[in-house]
């Protein structure tokens, strides 16, 4: 005999009361899903009406998880009533993601209610119910079974029918995915971009609240159209510039919106991609949607690896790129590779009300809060650990800092003067900072921010330091007792750096450009440019070089093989200063300017380094040579400068301001370590100038390598190039 069966999707019911959709983490569990996020109070009943296609006994299954579990009352705990009567079953008390059995129940038919009862308001979770006539029936767990199993009962097409043929498919819409579209829009590309959530703007969204930062380059225009005020972290303010993003965002005239459909796959064929698959959040109904080009800004890269984009993960050994800081050992880079990068935060704050309010015990929090005590998180509640996968973990992520949120205010709450707080708002959304970063044809790292170095294909300029984030715990004494969800910033300090076009497509997926923090750089190299103006700006360059793409009939490769001034123009990248590539500049990130060199010197190689603070000495510095050289050394006239004896003053000097000149000594090193002194001249107030060493490998000058860059002082090798243009 037939058996009756009614699956039911949690998060499509129609009245979704206090529960929220929750779809981050679909490609662990295998669909979104309903949380009864109430902050510790029970949330309003979701509620659908279900249409049962017979009378009869049903027995009900629930797909949940007990996200907590061990010797207490589930946090997620709920139940679910038919016709309203609730069952007796409590749901939400199984240890990782599965069917519990709710019994079974009579239903007469036809249409009835199904509503789920939230019990706690701590976060409980639905992902499905199931009702079946068949008493022996279990639903599979095993994820690739159950994702077939849903598809027939649903119906799901094998091929998602098509949405339509675009210019361009942007995946992700946060900043950087939003600057795309705006600056593809201009260029009159019919564009589809499609974002996994009902609001634009990804970490910046009122959803997660993080303020932007960084620069807008040459970007104004566009960026701050979709960019926030400096609202502090979590604040509600971060609203109002949702608000005035969706303005700017519904002003093109060209630009397909797929709000809450969350990509799930890629089409191939050899090294392109031809279709992106999406899914509505909501609703399961299913899309396929084509262009020539396509940009993955979803931050953990989804097109890419979809595609077969080679990528990378975690923190390169510091010899790999030459990425190391003594000063912070391991705590910046790794002797050796590592699996460790730059945790997700949860933001939230609590207020003050009129009278006394409780907060639940949440003893289920404490191994995790232990016996810190907060009223509010700020940028630094993050986590990561060695041993847990950004992607392939980010529930367990996600809720270890809701755990560490709770049991925080809890400790809090118990002390007098906070018997009047209230948890207000606490985000469930993790704003992630890093997990895979697609490889280009160029990998930036530290030292092309560190050097400034500036590329021919450049369409990205910053000048925030390098802003590296490491877990408190790891820094910690035994004896201290300290959370392992917050975290210490380390800043490098940089001036301005540049980004080239090469970061910005994949190195093996012919179509694919990549804007925002999965573009091509090492875990140091995203230090800087993970910030969202940033990469924003990644986004415009992107979004223009994709109207290039259609305009010339080339791949993004093609672009910039043939086409780069033009896509510079486009992005309004100026031609670098002139003293940044004619070797004159007297230090490497400063406004003077050498006068002509003496004959001895012009042709040499020559190192200069930052300026540093004009209150201090100018630091001293070593490289490393592999032939014996003579080095010549400018030291500016200010104050008396130490040498030791082996320096020997020549009668050459360099005047670089009316009012400054540099006294040119000299001196032999063989091949190794060549020490520069620093500059410990002072006139009052004002310490001189770091030296410029120029370097002199004579006889062996056509095969003199100078290796070691100070990178931390900013350390820059200019090479004149010969007067006949030979390397």
């Amino acid at each position: 005999m037939a058996q009756d069966r009614v699956l039911v999707e949690a998060e499509s019911f129609d009245d979704k009361g206090g529960w929220q959709v929750d779809q981050q983490f679909v490609h662990l569990m295998g669909s979104p899903y309903l949380i009864a996020h109430g902050l510790g109070k029970p949330v309003a009943n979701a509620e659908t009406i279900v249409r049962f296609p017979a009378a009869g006994t049903y027995r009900v299954w629930v797909r949940t998880k007990d996200w907590v579990p061990g010797p207490w009352d589930a946090p997620g705990r709920f139940q679910v009533a038919v016709g309203g009567e609730k069952i007796d079953a409590i749901f939400g008390t199984r240890e990782g993601w599965g069917w519990e059995d709710g019994g079974s129940i009579d239903v007469a038919g036809g249409e009835t209610t199904v509503e789920l009862c939230d019990m706690a308001g701590f976060d409980g979770r639905c992902d499905a119910l199931f009702f079946t006539t068949d008493s022996t029936f279990v639903p599979p767990n095993d994820r690739i079974e159950l994702a077939a199993w849903r598809n027939q009962l649903q119906g799901m097409p094998g091929t998602p029918p098509s949405a339509g043929r675009f210019d361009l498919v942007i995946v992700g819409g946060g900043i950087a995915g939003c600057a795309a579209a705006l600056a593809a829009d201009r260029q009159g590309l019919v564009v589809a971009l499609i974002h996994d959530r009902p609001v634009l703007g990804g970490n910046a969204s009122g959803e997660i609240r993080v303020h932007t930062e960084g620069i807008h380059g040459e970007g104004g225009d566009i960026l701050s159209q979709i960019d926030t005020v400096h609202w502090p972290n979590g604040s509600a303010d971060a609203l109002k510039d949702d608000r005035k993003r969706q303005r700017a965002m519904d002003a093109t005239e060209n630009v397909t919106f797929f709000l809450e459909w969350r990509a799930y796959g890629v089409t191939t064929e050899d090294s392109r991609i031809t279709a992106v698959n999406a899914k509505h959040i909501e609703t399961g109904q299913v899309m396929s949607v084509t262009a020539p080009v396509y940009i993955d800004s979803t931050g953990d890269g989804w097109i890419g690896f979809w595609a077969g984009a080679e990528f990378r993960y975690g923190r390169e050994s510091r010899e790999e790129f030459g990425e190391s800081w003594d000063k912070h050992g391991e705590l910046w880079s790794p002797e050796e590779a590592d699996n460790r990068v730059m945790g997700a935060s949860l933001l939230w704050y609590s207020r003050e009300t009129e009278a006394p309010v409780s907060f639940p015990d949440v003893p289920w929090a404490m191994d995790v809060a232990k016996s810190h005590a907060a009223t509010k998180g700020e940028w630094y509640w993050e986590y990561s650990s060695n041993d847990k996968h950004a992607i392939h973990d980010a529930e367990d992520i996600r809720d270890h800092m809701l755990r560490a949120i709770y049991g925080s205010f809890a400790n809090a709450k118990k002390e007098a003067k906070h018997a009047r707080r209230a948890l207000d708002w606490v985000g469930y959304l993790s704003g992630k900072r890093e997990s895979r970063r697609l490889v280009g044809d160029y990998i930036y790292t530290m030292k092309d921010a560190v050097e400034e170095r500036y590329f021919p294909d450049t369409v990205v300029s910053e000048t925030r330091d390098i802003d590296v984030h490491y877990q408190r715990i790891l820094a910690a004494k035994k004896e201290q007792e300290t959370p392992d969800f917050l975290s210490h910033a380390l800043f490098y300090r940089v001036g301005r750096y540049h980004i080239p076009f090469r970061c910005l497509y994949s190195r093996n997926i012919e179509n694919l450009m990549m804007a925002g923090r999965c573009f091509s750089c090492s875990h140091i190299g995203l230090g800087g440019p993970r910030v969202m103006l940033t990469c924003g700006q990644m986004g415009i360059a992107t979004g223009f070089a994709a109207s290039l793409c259609t305009k010339h009939g080339v791949l993004p490769r093609g672009v910039y093989e043939k086409h780069i001034d033009e896509l510079r123009e486009l992005v309004g990248q100026a031609e670098p200063e002139e003293e940044a590539l004619d070797g004159l500049a007297r230090t490497s990130h400063g406004k003077y300017r050498m006068e002509e060199l003496p004959e001895t010197l012009a042709s040499l190689p020559r190192i200069t380094v930052r300026r540093g603070h004009s209150g201090s000495p100018a630091p001293a510095y070593t490289v490393r040579v592999n032939a014996d050289v003579t080095v010549y050394l400018a030291v500016h006239e200010r104050g008396t400068c130490t040498l030791s004896p082996d320096w020997k003053k020549t009668n050459m000097t360099i005047r670089w301001d009316p009012a400054h000149r540099d006294a040119v000594y000299t001196r032999d090193f063989p091949a190794g370590t060549v020490e520069i002194p620093a500059h410990d001249g002072k006139d009052g107030a004002y310490f001189g100038l770091p030296h410029v060493a120029f370097i002199d490998g004579k006889e062996s000058a056509a095969k003199l390598k100078i290796e070691g860059l100070p990178i931390e002082h900013g350390g820059r090798l200019y090479v004149p190039v010969p007067p006949d243009g030979s390397e």
